[in-house]
């Protein structure tokens, strides 16, 4: 033993080889952090201070080589200069090039997935061979940046400057075979023979001493093309990043680095990518997707405390066999949990039944689940119209009419019919779990659990603690969704819980723009540019006009004081016309299915004519930025508010609630964190230009407050 530390080992296999083996103890994965590096800088001058070395093997001891690096750590780099950053980026990379230094062959032996600067570690050795399991690859990009410790200097330079740059902008993982053909990897064996097959490797390579010191100054040569033929090569790479533009840039600066550092020594491509490193990682976007990041790990954690003392959910029960109902069927069904689908007339549940075997058809279709098993999770939804086999199950799941006297009317029904352990919960989108609670005889077993739809595709669950909800109902509701393989969030309850409620405004301002006049197509296009998925009249057309119409009407209710929508509205004139949206083609778009079956939106000429009817100042022209700034700053002091008042427990809670449920741009890092990035003060001046439209443009005393002290949701 040559280094003993609490992440990396090095050991004599015999003959002058040795084994450094990334080993942290007490955790279950390998990271790259700062004890990380400073353990890999002794390990290798330990190594290179060896008298006799012929080769060094790289491992790792747990099921994944090395995950990447420590993205905690990011939230504090990033804050910092970009000389400072370019700095601490450097300095790793230098220990990772140490590696590649040492007197004598390595061999990476790479199992489970090699990711990010795990990876980068990996390039650095001679030779590397994967796991046929394993994977390997750079998924930077999705944290708004790109490889910082070498991985764009060495990866061109092995497999080629168009496939390297398509490995550093797609962020995809790519296996075992794919990296062998590439030329990524030198050999692919089965993981019970990885450390065999990579030791025989480096004794193979120690034994031919001309052979790898010629492979590594081939690793390190410059890639030797001149300027035009590399721009002809990237022009590809070029027109893919520039997608992600203007909110994402990493994926172009990446590019552009690689254009740069393709005809320029190993050593300046390094320094020329800790400087580009350190201006991506100034970004917005960079700043927002690391700290949506530690947001989602931060929720893992919460879920994985409920998970310690929630009961198993063995069998389940869904009320309503609609879309959502279905959906709900499905995806319980799909994760394991089998389930009674409940609704009052057969064709319901063949209607029901059918749309969940059309999600399981698209699944094998695609290739993602055996018929044999599309066909098992199929019959493990039951349909019935009786509660009669309700006794056995562990929760109930209600998604049927939003109307209050129907639901809690089919709730006590439910309570007579289920055992005293068996909670239900509500999948209201808008009523209060403290009124459809009156009246049950086990209101510690009542509980909100709000999906979105589409089911199957929308991450979030939003879990409502009524009044009267038990721990232990929130903690066997919050494992169920973990178990769905949903994202739970923890709210308080109140009209429209945090997304509806967040909504509601935004929508308000949105009726309000179209009444003072604005074409309700540019204020798409400007919300659509910003980065949201879809502008806010086609989100009222999928979501329908009808559900649109009641959510604004039931949570504006729950806040009087501000949230006050004018009427007739742009809703109301078309709901009047008959349109309700996607669901019966007439909108304030048209929709007609394209050849994939599939949604088409088109221009509705007639439209304008019905919504003059609520324009009494006629038509209107606004700026862009204002539109940006009427539509945005609603939602943003209606997010402050969830927080302030208790309704989210974190600003970290109240923006993932906002990205997962509500479609907010992930670049923006959630409402709360946009506020920080646009500084709390500007928020204030600019909500005081507005204030004259409504209440929904003033601050709350807390925010004002804590604008004026300088300080953000984030510190």
């Amino acid at each position: 033993m040559i280094f003993d530390g609490e992440t990396i080992r090095v050991e004599e296999l015999g003959g002058g080889l040795f084994e450094l083996r990334f080993d942290r103890k007490g955790e279950a994965v390998n990271k790259l952090d700062r004890l990380a590096f400073s353990e890999l800088a002794q390990a290798v001058e330990a190594l290179a201070k060896t008298p006799g070395l012929a080769g060094a093997l790289v491992t790792s001891a747990k099921d994944t080589f090395i995950a990447g690096a420590d993205i905690f750590e990011f939230v504090e780099v990033f804050e910092r200069s970009e000389a400072e950053i370019a700095e601490f980026v450097a300095a790793n990379a230098k220990i990772i090039t140490a590696l590649s230094n040492l007197p004598a062959p390595t061999v990476a032996a790479i199992n489970g997935l090699a990711l990010g600067g795990g990876f980068e570690v990996a390039l650095a050795a001679d030779y590397r061979v994967i796991a046929d399991t394993a994977k390997i690859g750079f998924p930077e990009v999705t944290l708004g940046i790109f490889p910082g410790y070498g991985g764009t200097v060495r990866l061109p330079r092995l497999i080629g400057l168009v496939e390297g740059g398509k490995w550093i902008i797609s962020g995809t993982p790519r296996p075992a075979a794919a990296a062998l053909d590439l030329g990524a990897v030198d050999a692919v064996a089965a993981p019970e023979s990885l450390f065999a097959t990579a030791l025989a490797l480096l004794k193979q390579a120690a034994a031919n001493p001309g052979e790898w010191p010629k492979r590594r100054r081939e690793a390190e040569q410059s890639l030797g093309l001149e300027e035009e033929t590399v721009r002809d090569f990237i022009t590809g790479l070029k027109v893919e990043a520039a997608r992600a533009l203007p909110h994402y840039p990493a994926a172009h600066d990446a590019v552009a680095l690689l254009e740069a550092a393709a005809g320029i020594p190993f050593d300046e491509a390094l320094a020329l990518e800790a400087k580009g490193f350190a201006r991506t990682a100034r970004t917005q976007a960079a700043a927002s997707l690391v700290g949506n990041f530690v947001n989602e790990q931060a929720l893992k954690k919460i879920s994985k405390g409920y998970a310690k003392t929630a009961a198993p959910v063995r069998k389940a029960a869904v009320l309503g066999a609609g879309v959502m109902g279905a959906g709900v069927a499905y995806q319980s069904a799909l994760r394991g949990v089998p389930v009674l689908l409940k609704d009052v007339s057969q064709a319901a549940l063949e209607s029901g039944m059918a749309h969940a075997e059309q999600l399981l058809d698209k699944l094998v279709e695609q290739g993602r689940l055996p018929q044999d098993r599309a066909d098992a999770v199929a019959r493990s939804i039951k349909p019935t119209e009786s509660f009669d086999n309700f006794s056995d199950v562990d929760v109930v799941v209600e998604a049927i009419v939003e109307d209050i006297a129907i639901k809690t009317s089919v709730f006590r029904q439910v309570e007579a019919a289920t055992d005293a352990k068996t909670i239900l919960a509500s999948n209201t989108s808008s009523l209060q779990i403290a009124d459809l609670a009156e009246g049950l005889g086990r209101p510690q077993n009542f509980i909100g659990m709000h999906f979105f739809n589409p089911v199957p595709k929308m991450a979030l669950v939003e879990v409502v603690r009524g009044p009267k909800t038990s721990e232990a109902a929130v903690a066997t509701i919050v494992g169920y969704a973990t178990a769905m393989g949903k994202t739970p969030v923890v709210v308080g309850d109140c009209p429209g819980f945090v997304v509806n409620r967040v909504l509601t405004p935004y929508l308000i301002a949105f009726l309000q723009l179209v009444r003072d006049g604005v074409d309700f197509r540019q204020i798409d296009r400007v919300m659509e540019a910003f980065g949201w998925p879809m502008g806010p009249a086609y989100l009222i057309d999928v979501i329908g006009l009808d559900i649109s119409h009641h959510v604004v009407e039931i949570v504006s209710a729950g806040f009087p004081e501000r949230m006050v929508a004018a009427h007739p509205s742009a809703i109301d004139v078309l709901k009047a016309d008959g349109r309700l949206g996607q669901k019966n083609g007439r909108g304030f778009y048209l929709y007609a299915k394209d050849a994939r079956g599939r949604p088409r939106k088109d221009a509705d000429p007639a439209v304008a004519a019905l919504l003059a009817s609520v324009q009494p100042q006629g038509e209107s022209a606004l700026p862009d930025a204002d539109i940006l700034d009427r539509m945005m700053i609603p939602l943003i002091l209606e997010a402050a508010r969830c927080f302030e008042d208790g309704v989210a427990a974190s600003p970290g809670e109240t923006d993932m609630c906002l990205i997962l449920g509500l479609g907010l741009p992930r670049y923006l890092g959630g409402a709360l964190r946009y506020a920080d990035w646009r500084g709390l003060k500007k928020i204030v001046e600019t909500a005081a230009k507005w204030q004259k439209l409504g209440e929904i443009y003033r601050p709350s005393e807390k925010f004002s407050a804590r604008a004026a002290s300088g300080k953000g949701f984030y510190g």
